[in-house]
């Protein structure tokens, strides 16, 4: 068995007309597309064997943006074959190589690579943009017996699902941004928001780009405390369903999210203890690995995407736009103001020595108030600003909470580290969240108005 990894260069630039096609380097795009093809590659184990590039110097810079460590270039080879346009001087090329290597990878240009695949495969990608790669597995033992259609499409990826720039790139004109929608044109803003659960779903099962989660997690949410509002100010019965459907999905992100945010944060709260560092870093990613796998399970699931087909007729439906027009800026102004008694009566009563779980109750009503105004955005602004500050230190608060939680179940699962790092990265922690938890009671409530 062999596997061949067809990977086309990064995006090239067209600037300087004086120089050969040869000569012409990535642009900006290009570069930063490399980052994340690394990634996608590493995760698919395209760099795995020899890696094999076209000398264009696009080809050669996308090489050298690739590979995953320094010692990598002893299976690093360039050769002048590859600089073609004509796949099949790409398959005599392949029908000559060493059959000693299993994993093949080759950086090379189109349209030969596109061609090539839709030789050896049965169901080719109808196109390979720049950065994108083919993953075809070969039921054969020499490569001389390379012959049409007998090979396998395992994986093929563009830059749209391993890097959310790129998807953002791709659907900017389809996305508005979050929070600007009127009573009117709800309907329309949850579409899209549904509309966005879809778009995101192939990159947050994927898992190669945080980002794709982060967002998907937005769109669950708003969608929740929105029709979570109009379900308090309508009165309406119909949308419980749906709210605990779309509570159910956020919540199954949530450890994965947790994880993600304490990956990030390692390198900071780490400074100066690079084995700690190190093990954390290898403990997390296995858990990221193993959350991830199950995410992708569930959202692969039946049940899942009917869920999803269920919340989207009922944006469609009559009875959804009755709703809305029953809805008036009086309704949601005196909803707003409710929830504010509450969260400053909850506020008064909160003690220095409070549980956890009470700050984060406050956040999560904040959350509501905010969607609340959002309904009737023009009449909120002000109060949207001083509100969004204040999430965020709630925020801030419940992320120091569970990577205390974190770093605690790492030290019972590792009794071999440090006691004295762990220890020290512990209190450095807990001295962050009393801190957060001093400015939050010392801040006090929101005003109505």
């Amino acid at each position: 068995m062999k596997h061949l990894f067809l990977i086309r260069h990064a995006k090239s630039s067209w600037d300087n007309e004086s120089l050969s096609d040869k000569d012409r380097p990535l642009n900006h795009r290009g570069e930063q597309q490399l980052a994340p093809l690394r990634k996608a590659l590493l995760r698919c184990g395209a760099l795995a064997g020899d890696i094999h590039a076209s000398p264009a110097l696009r080809a050669q810079q996308t090489l050298q943006g690739i590979l995953p460590h320094p010692d990598s270039e002893t299976r690093v080879h360039t050769d002048p074959a590859l600089y073609s346009f004509d796949y099949r001087r790409l398959l005599q090329w392949l029908q000559n190589c060493d059959d000693q290597a299993k994993t093949l990878a080759i950086v090379g240009h189109n349209p030969a690579l596109l061609e090539l695949a839709a030789t050896l495969v049965p169901h080719a990608p109808f196109e390979l943009p720049t950065a994108s790669f083919i993953h075809i597995r070969l039921p054969i033992k020499h490569w001389r017996k390379l012959g049409k259609r007998e090979g396998r499409l395992e994986t093929f990826l563009t830059p749209v699902d391993f890097s959310y720039e790129a998807f953002k790139r791709k659907n900017q004109k389809r996305h508005k941004i979050a929070g600007t929608a009127r009573i009117k044109d709800l309907p329309s803003a949850l579409s899209e928001q549904a509309e966005s659960l879809n778009q995101l779903h192939r990159g947050v099962v994927l898992g190669l780009d945080d980002e794709f989660l982060h967002q998907y997690r937005i769109a669950l949410r708003r969608s929740r405390a929105v029709a979570e509002s109009l379900a308090e100010v309508t009165g309406s019965k119909s949308l419980r369903g749906h709210i605990s459907h779309l509570k159910r999905h956020a919540q199954a992100t949530s450890a994965l999210r947790d994880l993600h945010v304490f990956q990030k944060a390692l390198p900071k709260l780490c400074g100066g203890q690079p084995e700690l560092c190190q093990a954390l870093a290898q403990w997390v990613g296995e858990r990221v690995e193993q959350e991830q796998k199950k995410l992708a399970k569930r959202l692969s699931s039946k049940r899942y995407r009917r869920s999803l087909h269920s919340w989207e007729d009922e944006l469609q439906s009559r009875q959804f736009r009755k709703l809305i027009d029953k809805l008036s800026t009086r309704d949601i102004q005196k909803s707003v103001e409710h929830r504010l008694r509450i969260f400053n009566r909850k506020t008064a009563e909160l003690l220095h020595d409070a549980p956890d779980e009470d700050i984060h109750n406050l956040r999560k009503l904040l959350k509501r108030i905010r969607y609340l105004m959002e309904l009737d955005i023009d009449s909120w602004k002000p109060a949207l600003k001083i509100l969004r500050q204040r999430q965020d230190l709630y925020g801030r608060f419940q992320d120091l909470h569970v990577q205390i939680e974190l770093v605690n179940r790492f030290a019972s699962n590792h009794p071999d580290q440090s006691d004295g790092a762990i220890q020290a990265l512990l209190d450095y922690l807990a001295i962050e969240k009393d801190d957060t938890r001093r400015l939050i009671l010392s801040i006090g409530g929101l005003k109505a108005g």
